[in-house]
């Protein structure tokens, strides 16, 4: 990757490397875009076989948490942290604190959270240290049911676009992934709607918890793609509507809470070929951002039940604007958010002395 050329091509502010020594610390931060207010994105831990997937990683993910948060409606941009590192063994106080000394130095430009590989506790390492944190425990803690919860409504608005009917009873869905966010959607699809799923996870513990619990059926991780489904729900690492797992998907809808579904953006157009219909990511997972930002207000539950429940609305919208102006779903929800922004940018623009 031409780091500078990718930065120029879709508009990046800023991509910061940090180090330390003492606790091992290797971070990536991103700014996308601030033209609706501070980036806020949450901060991931993986094992990366090379720094160049990482640098790829949390510019892809702080491009898509600005298009999220101007869906969502917030007046937010994008940004995205990653810490190279294994999760189960290199976290420590010392790591976290280094991190968090690192989004300070960004002087508010950049608000974290925790994401894959990251906690409530290890924000709470990462709050000593700077205040442009969210999702701490006591206040809006783990996003993650709030994410399951859109992804929820949101699959109910393709359901109903599709079958003229919100209701997934009796539907079949295939949960690819059922760390948090899996397993509260799993939960909802089973317990609020009665859907039959099946679900796969790189993680046995994880798909013996969910079988156990809910009775669901488990299959392999290559075989969840060949499920004859009526729903496939990402729910895992991105990338996953690929040139190899497009031919094997036998659904009609696609939606999940994993971020960059999409591998290129071609598949966003070969996907719509093949008569799936595609809730686009950024969209219909947004309730977790849409929880933490609500710690920005006055942390209020309830009230961020109520906004996350808007992502039914917001995934028809995309939807209609698909039909409307007869392109593919990812780009109807790019343009949705890319006006937002322009429009927001230009009243900001008004008041700003010359």
């Amino acid at each position: 990757m031409k780091k500078f050329d990718y930065m120029e091509k879709y508009d990046f502010e800023q991509l910061v490397f940090t180090y330390d020594e003492t606790s091992g610390l290797k971070a990536l931060i991103c700014i996308h875009d601030t033209t609706l207010g501070p980036a806020l994105g949450g901060t991931r831990m993986w094992v990366y076989e090379k720094e160049e997937e990482a640098i790829e990683d949390v510019m892809r993910l702080a491009r898509g948490m600005t298009y999220k948060a101007a869906v969502a409606g917030l007046n937010l941009g994008g940004g995205k942290g990653v810490v190279i590192g294994d999760p189960k063994k290199d976290k420590s106080e010392e790591l976290w604190r280094a991190f968090g000394r690192a989004v300070q130095s960004l002087n508010g430009r950049y608000i974290t959270a925790e994401d894959v590989g990251t906690s409530p506790h290890d924000m709470n390492y990462v709050a000593m240290e700077t205040d442009s944190v969210v999702g701490l425990m006591g206040t809006s803690g783990d996003p993650s049911p709030f994410t399951a919860k859109g992804v929820y409504h949101g699959l109910q608005a393709c359901a109903e676009k599709l079958y003229g009917s919100r209701s997934l009873k009796g539907k079949k869905v295939a949960v690819q992934g059922v760390g948090s966010v899996g397993y509260y959607l799993v939960k909802h699809l089973v317990e609020d709607e009665g859907a039959e799923v099946v679900v796969t996870d790189i993680d046995e513990e994880r798909v013996k918890k969910v079988v156990d619990e809910f009775g669901v059926k488990a299959v392999g991780t290559d075989e969840i793609y060949s499920v004859d489904m009526d729903i496939f729900a990402p729910c895992a690492l991105g990338a996953v509507i690929n040139d190899k797992t497009l031919p094997q998907l036998k659904c009609k809808i696609v939606g999940g809470g994993a971020n960059n579904v999409l591998a290129e953006e071609r598949h966003g157009e070969e996907i719509e070929k093949k008569g799936i219909l595609y809730a686009p990511d950024y969209v219909i997972n947004a309730g977790g951002l849409i929880n933490v930002a609500d710690e920005l207000k006055g942390y209020n539950k309830e009230r961020a039940l109520k906004s996350v429940e808007e992502i039914y609305n917001s995934v028809k919208m995309v939807l209609e604007i698909a039909e409307r102006d007869n392109i593919p779903t990812y780009k109807a929800a790019d343009r949705l958010a890319e006006e937002r922004i322009e429009k927001m940018g230009r009243v900001r623009s008004n008041y700003i002395k010359r």
